[in-house]
């Protein structure tokens, strides 16, 4: 994309303090190869692009966090095909991700109102934030498949200020417009690009909680809640630490850092530093059931521990979760089965509140069920299995209607592959109870 030469000697050095995700050597080209067709730069996008900065142009100061961010020392088969690492999307793929494409091209079958737009891409598009005028566009260039901006970039997080409540959050970040960048370093270094400050919220829960808004209790407190996690943050899990330089300008100055692209699964090196986190990450189900000639009656107990998460995954709207009790008799035999679902359908999502997850940390939900035995047989055990999903499945009118509006066969296959693969049930646990 080409920018006037005076834009670009003036932020030759880079950006201080990049903190946004991996995205994807793939799509890293897709995306060049797409720009080059796409007309010259328009003047709203240039408009946005002198505050929010794009992030290769921080790459020249700041190339570790900028390849990281980028995906580009990550190439397994799932970051390459879809863009995720452990069943997570990346931050990087906010926009060029086909999955949000298809996504978001579904849901907007069920005509969201402007304001629903606009709260939908506050976190994919935190620059929206700043220039709601231009969401629009943005979603038509997405649906082409050809964004000219950013979604999740450098500048997104570090020109954030401070969080708040308000009656329009989530998200509850405040960019703060300006020149002034923000990062956790007390003393940053001085530089010809850009005046840097340090920011306390990059090290507390509430930075990240601002669009994670499921993961803590209250977004705007700086710790989470627990006694296994008292000192812990999200970015000790979700940036892997490491020691070196947040630029590659200062020659063997180093300090702790952290890596840039935000695993959304703990690596297990990480998990095994504190034995009781790891204990608390899993749900777990348990079964109060009781049988008579007629039925199996009870509740499945599903429980996650002490953590302010819900799991998997760090999306709050979009998650699917089915609880499948099955009961048998004394050789396997399925007598009976029932799946419950929990979850937003794409005509409900971000219409009114955002409700509390499935499995939300430190609770208990508690699931009543009653399945009808056939006569003449008898119970001898129920089991529950909870699964999840990373999307919802869309009705079949729903998908044919989004399918239809595509312009070619190839995108339609694509779509359809998409929603196979993430609509697919995963399993998260399992419990048995014999009579």
């Amino acid at each position: 994309m080409s920018r006037p030469a005076p834009y670009a000697q003036h932020i030759a050095v880079g950006l201080c303090f990049a903190l946004i995700v991996g995205s994807i050597g793939l799509y890293h080209g897709l995306a060049m190869a797409q720009k080059a067709e796409v007309p010259a730069t328009a003047d709203w996008v240039e408009e946005i692009e002198k505050i929010f900065i794009r992030s290769e142009d921080c790459k020249q100061c700041h190339d570790r966090h900028y390849e990281e961010w980028k995906g580009v020392r990550e190439q397994t088969p799932d970051l390459k095909t879809f863009g995720r690492v452990d069943a997570a999307l990346l931050h990087g793929t906010s926009l060029e991700s086909p999955v949000f494409r298809t996504v978001l091209g579904i849901w907007l079958q069920t005509n969201p109102t402007a304001d629903e737009r606009r709260r939908c891409f506050a976190c994919h598009v935190p620059s929206t934030t700043v220039f709601p005028q231009h969401v629009g566009k943005i979603v038509a260039q997405v649906l082409s498949g050809t964004p000219q901006v950013e979604g999740i970039g450098c500048a997104s997080c570090h020109l954030i200020k401070q969080v708040e409540q308000t009656p329009d959050s989530p998200p509850s970040f405040k960019i703060e417009p300006g020149k002034m960048i923000y990062g956790p370093y007390a003393n940053p270094e001085e530089n010809l690009v850009h005046p840097a400050t340090q920011s306390e919220l990059f090290r507390g829960a509430n930075f990240c909680a601002s669009c994670h808004f499921d993961k803590v209790k209250d977004v705007t407190q700086k710790d989470l809640a627990g006694e296994i996690l008292q000192g812990t943050i999200c970015q000790d899990c979700h940036m892997e630490p490491s020691t070196g330089s947040s630029t590659s300008k200062r020659g063997a100055m180093t300090r702790a850092i952290g890596r840039h692209w935000f695993r959304g699964v703990v690596v297990s090196g990480t998990m095994l530093k504190n034995r009781n986190l790891q204990a608390e990450w899993m749900p777990r189900v348990d079964l109060e059931a009781t049988k008579s000639a007629s039925a199996v009656e009870g509740t499945a107990l599903v429980r996650i521990g002490s953590l302010p998460h819900s799991f998997p995954d760090g999306d709050p709207v979009l998650k699917q979760f089915y609880l499948v009790l099955t009961a048998k008799d004394g050789q396997g035999k399925v007598l009976q089965e029932e799946t419950k679902q929990f979850g937003l359908s794409y005509e409900k999502i971000l219409r009114g509140p955002i409700p509390d997850p499935f499995i939300k940390g430190g609770h208990t939900r508690k699931v009543p069920f009653s399945l009808a035995i056939p006569a003449g047989s008898t119970a001898a055990s129920i089991e529950a299995v909870l699964n999840y999903a990373l999307i919802p499945t869309p009705e079949p009118g729903l998908k044919e209607k989004y399918l239809a509006s595509l312009t070619t066969d190839k995108e339609r296959e694509k779509a359809k592959n998409i929603l196979d693969e993430y609509t697919q049930p995963r399993l998260l646990t399992y419990r048995a109870k014999t009579f």
